[in-house]
């Protein structure tokens, strides 16, 4: 997907009020496209380093891309954006609005669950509904709140029953949807991995057991094969998947290897076909001596340091600030890093959503201007020699990840006198005490959601179901309900002023996609997003 301006989009959607939009047609070409000579290998199967261990496959339980690399693949979404940054429908085929609030939807009828069974809009409806369930706690909760899908909020609070929810199955492959305002980007939200349907025959038999291989039913081109904790998870083939006469890969791994080191040995023995990333210390030699084999490309997405809002010392702003100060982000982006990273100093990427916003006065200022400004603001909140700052830097395992808290440790006691100490744990428990608030500070990230400004601006909201810092401003809050109607440029400036003279979190750099992938592997695309889909690989002859 490329970036684009969200507005031009949905003026573009907009301009054509007058008449029903139909968007999408059941003629897309979904194929993978094979180069012409080309000579498949064959044997047809891949293995990717997934990093970590998924805290689930049930989509609604989970948040990361950890978790939904594997659900994109396992599962198809109403639509997709394809490689030139466009919505192109997959299990839906067209959609209409006369007024971008009342949406109908139609479903592809040759669409099968892995179990043989139809694909429904009741079970869009069901999925959709569960997402909302106070009793599932989804991480995403808030989802459809920030989509404006009518009683979400209320359904979510459990004020009112899931029926009440603005989305209706008008027959077994048709649906309609009501929002409380118009949305121009509400097509853009459908692509997000969270909003993939569930069969809801098999998650009601189950419960939370669905996920078992023996019980998982997916809609996508694989399905789940074996599930071995902490190893690996194994898809095949869905024999039942509406275009698998386009799929050619037969068998797809996905490793929860969480060293970078190991990952790229096992790479280069020939073990796996694409990394999950590539050590730091490795990436020049590798560059130099596999250029082919190297890819790097922009990812839409920041990489930071959570504060703890509700916790004191960190309920005071000049601590907050004095901490985001005093760090040198060049030092991180080339030095520690070096692999394409940016340094920012807000929370949003660059190009997001096609702004350029204005950078706060001290992105301006030297190294040396920050530190002078940062220990003022530290000594008037008390801090000082004889009585150090001391707090926890939580990050989960992963080698960068340590290089990164390592490296802000050091400039936070060179040039604050702070004392900071590392604590690593598995991605699973990390998560775990974000959010029970069980941190001071702890690292994480945003990769977006959709192209725009609001999916980073939503979850710094108040009560936001993903708000794990903390963090509550109520002209925030209302600064950015009002830009989010009209995709306005200057109150999404006002909104990103204030979250950055608050100083929730700390942001670090912009982030990159960088991977190791074989050259024997075909159809590879990372897109800005970080995802790639298995079904659009192949294996060339070697």
């Amino acid at each position: 997907m490329k970036i684009k301006n969200i507005k031009n989009r949905a003026i573009k959607q907009l301009s054509c009020l007058a008449a029903i939009t139909l968007a999408g047609v059941v003629t897309v070409s979904h194929a993978v496209i094979i180069p012409p000579g080309t000579q498949l290998a064959e044997k047809q199967e891949v293995v990717r380093n997934n990093g970590s261990e998924p805290v689930s496959l049930d989509v609604h339980k989970v948040e990361s891309d950890t978790d939904f690399n594997i659900i994109y693949d396992f599962f198809d979404n109403l639509v997709y954006t394809d490689k030139q940054g466009n919505i192109a429908p997959l299990l839906a085929t067209s959609w209409e609005t006369q007024d971008n609030q009342n949406w109908v939807f139609r479903l592809r009828q040759d669409a099968k669950w892995s179990d043989g069974s139809s694909i429904t809009a009741h079970d869009v409806v069901f999925s959709w509904q569960r997402l909302l369930d106070p009793a599932v706690g989804s991480p995403y909760g808030n989802y459809l709140i920030d989509a404006a899908v009518m009683n979400a909020k209320d359904v979510l609070k459990g004020t009112k029953s899931a029926n009440e929810l603005g989305i209706k199955a008008l027959d077994n492959y048709t649906f309609e949807v009501k929002l409380d305002k118009p949305i121009g980007d509400f097509i853009q939200r459908l692509a997000h991995p969270v909003m993939v349907p569930v069969s809801e025959k098999v998650v009601r038999k189950y419960g939370d057991k669905w996920i078992q291989p023996e019980h998982f039913v997916s809609s996508g081109a694989f399905k789940l094969s074996e599930w071995i904790v902490n190893e690996k998870i194994v898809g095949i083939r869905n024999p039942y998947y509406w275009d698998n006469k386009n799929v050619v890969i037969n068998k797809v791994t996905y490793l929860a290897l969480e060293s970078a080191k190991s990952d790229l040995n096992r790479y280069l023995a020939g073990e796996i076909d694409i990394t999950l990333t590539i050590p730091q210390d490795s990436f020049a030699s590798l560059k130099k001596k596999y250029p082919e084999q190297v890819h790097v490309s922009p990812r839409l997405g920041a990489y930071y340091y959570e504060i703890n809002n509700g916790k004191a010392p960190f309920t005071d702003i000049r601590v907050r600030q004095a901490l985001n100060l005093a760090i040198d982000r060049d030092i991180i982006a080339d030095k520690v890093l070096g692999q394409g990273q940016k340094p920012i100093y807000t929370f949003l990427p660059p190009g997001i959503g096609g702004f350029d916003f204005k950078q706060p006065d001290f992105a301006d200022w030297t190294q040396e201007q920050r530190v002078e400004k940062a220990r003022a603001l530290l000594k008037e909140a008390g801090f000082n020699q004889n009585n150090p700052l001391k707090f926890t830097l939580l990050y989960n395992t992963l080698e960068a990840h340590k290089k990164v808290a390592i490296a802000l440790s050091s400039m936070w006691k060179k040039n604050l006198g702070i004392e900071a100490t590392l604590q690593n744990q598995e991605w699973k428990v990390v998560l775990d005490n974000k959010y029970q608030g069980k941190y001071d500070l702890v690292r994480y990230g945003w990769i977006a959601d959709y192209d725009s400004p609001m999916t980073y601006f939503n979850i710094f909201t108040t009560d936001h179901t993903q708000n794990s810092s903390y963090y509550s401003n109520k002209q925030f809050d209302e600064i950015v309900m009002e830009s989010g109607k009209t995709n306005d440029k200057a109150g999404y400036q006002k909104a990103l002023d204030i979250i950055t003279e608050d100083t929730p979190i700390i942001p670090i750099y912009s982030a990159v996609n960088h991977k190791m992938i074989k050259p024997y592997l075909g159809g590879v695309y990372v897109d800005p997003r970080g995802y790639y889909l298995t079904k659009d690989m192949y294996v060339i002859k070697h």
